[in-house]
């Protein structure tokens, strides 16, 4: 397979990549500089995982993004849906990597909880029932005799809290949503609770 060059076709010097594999498909001739800028939207970022993927506004294959890359450059802070990234590339063993991040855009984030919930309650310690990654929710409880409390997989990037487990304590504030109690962001574990 052979992507479109587009350094060379702008004049530039490059190195030449042969059998690199680029998500998932083998590239078997990629022309490109070892790094190079990049500027495109994030496609997700899971905070447990600690990676995303940024597309690139260039048509080139995703960038991986990782956490360490974000705290290295002074970002403390967990990438939504949609926010834009102009960032320094570099080929890697799986695809292309950000290597250094110029600048970073939340304006752009896009939520896919679009209910704002307000927080009703204090500071309370609640137990997992249950969650299920794929579908990204699950639920909570205060304990028997009280309703469960939805939780949002994005309530959960947002407090920067990665993986829930069943009968795992967390410490929350929640609220009224449109089905009933929801968890408000943030959502802190409770052995780390200030």
């Amino acid at each position: 397979m052979f992507f479109k060059d587009p350094w060379r076709e702008a004049g530039g010097e490059g190195m030449f990549f042969e059998g690199v594999t680029l998500m998932n498909q083998v590239v078997q001739d990629v022309t490109a500089p070892a790094v190079f800028e990049i500027s495109g939207f994030v496609k997700w970022f899971d905070v447990g995982r600690g990676y995303g993927f940024i597309i690139p506004d260039n048509g080139l294959p995703d960038v991986l993004i990782h956490s360490r890359c974000l705290e290295r450059n002074g970002y403390d802070m967990v990438l939504e849906e949609g926010t834009r990234v102009v960032c320094e590339a570099e080929p890697g063993l799986k695809g292309l990597r950000a290597r250094r991040i110029f600048s970073i855009d939340i304006s752009t984030a896009s939520s896919k909880i679009h209910v704002i919930v307000e927080p009703e309650s204090d500071w309370t310690e609640v137990t997992v029932k249950w969650f299920d990654r794929q579908c990204g929710y699950g639920f909570v409880t205060e304990g028997q005799g009280t309703p469960d409390i939805f939780v949002h997989m994005e309530t959960l990037r947002r407090g920067q809290v990665g993986e829930l487990f069943p009968d795992q304590k967390l410490l929350v504030r929640h609220g009224r949503g449109p089905k009933g109690p929801e968890v408000k962001c943030p959502a802190a574990r409770s052995d780390q609770a200030a």
